[in-house]
């Protein structure tokens, strides 16, 4: 009977260490592990959290800025439209009104492109 229980301690002992020898194991492949994801996130030139978040509200800004732009640049073409519309019904629908329909499309290229024809010629 104390020879089996020689035994079963020497096991249990045994069991301890190799748990302890695998914690330590677990513990040295997670430090590599660790070491080098730093290496390869360092190679990689990538930008921090600080960074990102200054460019993204820039860009949120920009965007902001441009809807306003277009919501002004809408605002004068309709002003533009009335006043062409005014200015045609007053001469009584001359060479201005077939202008106006030709350049009657939604791009602003091409209207500015019949403004600067009708200045020009």
């Amino acid at each position: 009977m104390q020879s089996q229980s020689r035994l079963l301690d020497d096991l249990a002992r045994l069991a301890g260490g190799a748990a302890g020898v695998a914690g330590n194991l677990r513990s040295e492949a997670e430090t590599r592990v660790r070491e080098l994801v730093e290496r390869v996130v360092e190679q990689m030139d990538l930008v921090t959290r600080d960074q990102y978040e200054a460019v993204h509200a820039m860009a949120q800004q920009a965007r902001e800025d441009q809807e306003a732009l277009q919501t002004r640049v809408d605002q004068l073409e309709a002003r533009l439209a009335e006043l062409e519309s005014k200015q045609t019904s007053a001469k009584g629908g001359g060479k201005s009104g077939g202008q106006r329909s030709k350049n009657s499309g939604k791009s602003a290229g091409s209207k500015a492109s019949g403004s600067s024809s009708e200045r020009g010629g």
